[in-house]
């Protein structure tokens, strides 16, 4: 298809530390992460919450240049969701 882009060329190039960690490392972790915060309600499943999503805004702002439309709009709502989850397992 024209426009889309080969997902196993590395997004930004570099050497630094996220470099050198394994995707499916970062798939479980975030998986867990996401699990526990769901499952643990109060603060600390909310506080598990509020890193992936800091997570996400970070990932967000530094590659926000590199990113499509589409994919910024994708991430955004991503962000939005953790954080109204975040917020309502504060209840």
């Amino acid at each position: 298809m024209p426009g889309r882009r080969n997902m196993r060329v590395k997004l930004l190039p570099g050497d630094g530390p996220l470099a050198r960690v394994r995707p499916i490392l970062v798939f479980i972790v975030v998986i867990g992460l996401f699990a526990a915060g769901v499952g643990i309600s109060g603060p600390l499943g909310a506080l598990m919450l509020g890193v992936l999503a800091l997570g996400v805004g970070v990932l967000l702002a530094v590659t926000w240049k590199a990113l499509g439309p589409t994919d910024r709009v994708m991430r955004i709502g991503v962000f939005v969701l953790l954080v109204a989850i975040a917020i309502l397992q504060l209840r």
